[in-house]
């Protein structure tokens, strides 16, 4: 009979151990998760923010005005660093730029450089008077500009597809301020993968 008493005590003092241990040791568990989670997440959302505000983003080119060189959907990397601490956009340069009342971001390449008078006859580049040799690829086409000097700290860019861009040609010189950076490297599609030209 003791026996059985001294058992039962024994269970009832297991049983009654058990919940009270397990209550601390869930929320301590939860608590180390959490801890642990806010270890990794939060180092790695500010680094993809300093990234994207100072080094690259990626972007997705819209529309036909670069083409052959870029076409519509194909995803580049915009670095950004260049422009900030090295040197400014240089002629032949593909930018990414952000101009104000326009919804989307645009892609263009620098054909003018600051102090330079520019004009542009059916679809051909002349700077100070000469013809701009351009060794990439464009269609030409669209319509005449100029003669125009570009302002101080003022690029002048335009569409590889003279024909279909929204580019200088209608809004004029941009400010460098606009400039976000410099297209870098295609990576979607894979048959575009490489850097940009």
């Amino acid at each position: 009979m003791e026996q059985e008493q001294e058992s039962v005590e024994e269970f009832k003092i297991e049983a009654e151990q058990e919940p009270r241990g397990s209550g601390p040791q869930v929320g301590r568990w939860l608590l180390q998760a959490l801890r642990e989670v806010a270890e990794t997440v939060i180092p790695a959302v500010a680094i993809a923010l300093v990234i994207n505000l100072f080094l690259a983003q990626a972007t997705q080119v819209l529309g036909q005005s670069m083409e052959p060189n870029l076409h519509t959907s194909q995803r580049v990397v915009v670095e950004k660093v260049t422009y900030r601490f090295v040197h400014g956009p240089r002629r032949g340069d593909i930018v990414v730029i952000n101009l104000p009342g326009q919804t989307e971001m645009l892609i263009k390449r620098v054909v003018g450089l600051p102090g330079e008078t520019v004009e542009v006859r059916r679809g051909e580049v002349y700077i100070d008077g000469k013809r701009l040799d351009e060794p990439w690829k464009i269609k030409p086409g669209g319509g005449n500009y100029g003669p125009q000097i570009i302002p101080p700290l003022h690029v002048f860019v335009l569409g590889d597809n003279r024909g279909a861009s929204n580019d200088s040609r209608s809004f004029g010189p941009v400010p460098i301020e606009c400039i976000v950076g410099h297209a870098w490297f295609s990576y979607w599609p894979p048959e575009y993968i490489g850097f940009v030209e």
